[in-house]
């Protein structure tokens, strides 16, 4: 089969990748132009033609584009504000508006869509996450239920917000993170809230309680780090995945990648891919066994995605020359191997398998 594969980047492109996977070769097919630093795209689960990018700026904007048959991208067909400055994630929700947050200023949008998903509401308000002083950085939003969670890695909280009589969210209430720990991503599986920190490098599992001001227990919280790290490192979490369970696949392992943002490693072996299982759940020891460290080649792993079957992996750093690299999952999912790379784009930060 060949995959297509679309990566975003802190660049003026959206790249188009064609994945082989008989001849195992990964192949750069088209850098698509777009507006400044299109750091984090996402895509219309409802329709897999519209894809929506960020514009990661002082003065920051959401972009809306269509998606050929190629895996290319249009000419915008709208562009709107993101209400503040830094817009580093988006994400598209049930009723078809487009959530963006914006990590410098603590602000976000929350973005009705129009013909057919290609125009945005332009009277959509802002959002402010700031409390008591401006270090808000929300990072992510993950539509759950009837709540949007927001991890806020400067206010150490993940907010939970909900949709008033008004049609309009707000914040409910929150998910107190430890002090300084710097909640950047969120995953959700098995009734339970996985947590990615990116300034302690930690992974934590707690409950999530039902109600937004209710307080929630932690199970458990492990260092992601490889060890014997090198003199001069500093660690910085970056991405949490769990992808669904299949036939082949029948453990929901959890993926997270590690940033040396201090002294680079080579890129022999580069920064790593730790792989965990959520073990023993609802038992007095529920906890996170780490399953394996997964050295990559990479520098300061950011973006990374699975393949809608879950067979492949495919990432990339955010500094360096490494490019974007394929892996397969084996053992069930306890490992990864490189299969494919390809270097013609050095960094990339966010990915779409079409």
């Amino acid at each position: 089969m060949k995959f297509t594969i679309l990566a975003g980047g802190y660049s003026a492109f959206v790249s188009t990748y064609v994945f082989d996977n008989v001849t195992n070769t990964l192949t750069l097919a088209h850098n698509s132009p777009t507006g400044q630093s299109p750091s984090w795209i996402t895509m219309d689960p409802k329709n897999r033609s519209h894809l929506y990018a960020v514009n990661e700026l002082p003065t920051g904007a959401l972009q809306a584009y269509t998606i050929d048959s190629q895996g290319y991208l249009s000419n915008p067909t709208d562009t709107i504000s993101s209400g503040g400055d830094s817009p580093a994630y988006a994400a598209v929700l049930s009723s078809g508006a487009v959530a963006v947050v914006n990590y410098n200023s603590g602000t976000g949008r929350i973005i009705p869509t129009q013909s057919d998903g290609l125009k945005f509401d332009t009277s959509a308000g802002t959002l402010s996450f700031l409390r008591g002083g401006n270090v808000s950085h929300p990072h992510q939003v993950v539509e759950y239920n009837e709540e949007l969670l927001i991890p806020d890695l400067g206010e150490d909280t993940i907010w939970r917000l909900r949709k008033g009589s008004n049609n309009v969210y707000s914040i409910q209430g929150s998910i107190p993170q430890p002090t300084g720990s710097g909640p950047r991503h969120i995953a959700i599986n098995n009734d339970r809230l996985f947590v990615l920190h990116e300034l302690a490098s930690t992974l934590s599992v707690s409950d999530l309680p039902s109600s937004p001001s209710a307080a929630a227990q932690t199970f458990a919280s492990v260092s992601i780090v490889a060890p014997n790290p090198p003199t001069g490192s500093k660690w910085q979490a970056a991405e949490i995945l769990i992808p669904p369970t299949s036939y082949n696949f029948p453990t929901p392992y959890i993926y997270v990648s590690n940033r040396n943002t201090g002294s680079p490693l080579s890129q022999t072996p580069g920064d790593s891919i730790a792989i965990f299982e959520h073990v023993n759940k609802g038992r007095a020891n529920e906890g996170l066994k780490l399953v394996n460290q997964v050295y990559t080649g990479l520098e300061q792993v950011r973006g990374m995605q699975f393949s809608a079957s879950g067979d492949y992996l495919v990432a990339s750093g955010v500094v360096g020359t490494g490019g974007v690299i394929v892996f397969r999952r084996t053992d069930g999912g306890r490992n990864l191997v490189k299969v494919a790379s390809n270097t013609n784009v050095p960094t990339r930060t966010s990915f779409i398998w079409l």
